[in-house]
């Protein structure tokens, strides 16, 4: 278990601080201003698929479904090719339609700032056929236990970014936000290629081979298991990405404010979403196949104990950074971004974000975990009503502090929502399989717990401190 989770932790850290050094020149270039909106507003839709896609909700689906399939082959061929038409036909529509799209997601643009941002935000949808194919072979890769080339492809998107800053560097501000758009197209394409390569080498090639060359016979014998895997898919998507359309939402509220504040909210949730991503998804993902594999077998209390295992080790290392984080907000902000066209008064405020940004990170990071139980016996339909009530909690809480608190409350908002999805995966999953799960298994973790607790109540009282 702890292999799979350091491998994916240390890939994920390779991505994220090449991600850093990315935006240490993207704020350093563009600063925070309505350029560099612009930029994270064309690049926030095809961002949020590939988050909604490569952080669980497809692979949670695909998995059992493809597990269980009687012809995996033509079942995976034909799951590929239905999902990349659907994407091919959107990305179609937005590049002829680029202004609509992009008022859609920046609804409080003026009309002069949403033409320029439409053919950025064309340029940049591009982006989400490669990252669906790219997120359909990594579930094959997870299958045979292969996490590393997807743990580390993803660096090869801030490779690309940095390039094209590097590149577009002393340029006027459109030709960066240009450049940046074909890198985030180039950098997708080479995280496909090392997939392919990947799929090769262990074999995996000749399964979607013998989907193709059988489809036509067989499609009709898997009609049953597509029917049950749409039906599941939705569900999980809207269960597994509460984060992702809070941070969204986020975004699109974030337009009726002044300029800077959407790239506030893009520099907070970058570091906001490094531990998250180092810790708790890596977690899931190395978990997922197993506690799958446990639950299927009836064999719960092997599920329950590697649950256990990964409650504690989550449990430290998220509070712990929570902790760090509100306590330092502004002198990691101003170590990491302020420097260039990116100010004192810019990391004044973006470290504001960040605080209520982790005020979050347990909860969310521990709903991650938790949520496994869920998806793995197949209780998507759950997962989505959990959602469903943490997006409404969000939005109500956006509305009620975007204008005392700005950037800020939309973040709070975020966390207060991501508490509601975490106590509402606690019910679903059980009081009894929790107790167990929870309770401290010796002395050792009594004592980290009361020591964990004592630093989040000093970090709070700092917080509130901030406020009053």
């Amino acid at each position: 278990m702890y292999k799979a989770i350091f491998t994916n932790s240390f890939g994920i850290l390779f991505s994220r601080i090449l991600g850093f050094a990315r935006d240490l020149l993207t704020a350093s270039i563009l600063g925070a201003n309505v350029y560099s909106d612009i930029f994270f507003i064309a690049f926030k839709l095809p961002n949020l698929f590939r988050r909604v896609f490569a952080e669980g909700a497809f692979t949670q689906s695909f998995l059992p479904a493809f597990t269980r399939s009687k012809h995996k082959a033509v079942f995976s061929v034909h799951i590929f090719v239905l999902f990349l038409f659907v994407i091919l036909l959107m990305t179609l529509a937005v590049n002829l339609f680029p202004e609509a799209a992009a008022k859609l997601i920046a609804l409080g643009f003026d009309a002069d700032t949403v033409r320029l941002a439409a053919p950025y935000v064309a340029i940049n949808f591009f982006y989400l056929p490669l990252i669906f194919a790219v997120t359909f072979l990594s579930a094959f890769l997870q299958y045979k236990n292969h996490f590393a080339t997807t743990a580390f492809a993803t660096g090869l998107l801030n490779i690309a970014l940095i390039v094209a800053l590097l590149l577009a560097k002393g340029g006027a501000q459109e030709t960066v936000v240009l450049y940046l758009s074909y890198g985030v197209v180039l950098g997708g394409a080479a995280q496909l290629a090392v997939h392919l390569l990947a799929i090769r080498g262990l074999n995996l090639h000749r399964l979607l081979v013998g989907g193709v060359r059988y489809y036509r016979r067989k499609s009709r014998q898997i009609q049953k298991e597509t029917r049950r895997f749409s039906q599941e898919f939705f569900p999980a998507v809207w269960g597994n990405s509460t984060a992702q359309f809070a941070a969204f939402l986020d975004t699109w509220l974030a337009s009726f404010l002044s300029a800077g504040v959407i790239s506030y909210l893009y520099y907070a949730n970058r570091v906001f979403q490094l531990p998250l991503a180092l810790f708790a998804i890596a977690t899931s993902v190395a978990l997922f196949p197993k506690i799958s594999r446990h639950l299927k077998h009836d064999d719960e209390r092997k599920a329950r104990a590697m649950l256990a295992k990964a409650f504690w080790f989550l449990l430290y290392l998220l509070g712990f950074s929570a902790i760090g984080g509100i306590v330092l907000a502004e002198e990691i902000t101003r170590l990491l971004f302020e420097r260039g066209a990116f100010g004192a008064q810019d990391s004044v405020q973006t470290s504001l974000v960040l605080q209520m940004y982790l005020v979050g990170l347990i909860p969310f990071g521990l709903n991650k975990l938790f949520s496994l139980w869920l998806y793995a016996q197949r209780r998507q339909r759950e997962a989505a009503k959990i959602a469903t009530w943490s997006l409404g909690t969000n939005i109500l809480f956006s509305l009620a502090l975007i204008y005392p608190l700005g950037g800020a409350g939309l973040a709070l908002s975020t966390s207060i929502s991501g508490a509601v999805a975490f106590f509402a995966t606690l019910h679903a999953v059980g009081k009894e399989h929790i107790l167990d799960i929870i309770a401290p298994k010796n002395g050792l973790q009594w004592m980290l717990a009361s020591v964990l607790f004592t630093f989040i109540v000093i970090a709070f009282k700092e917080l509130i401190n901030v406020y009053l």
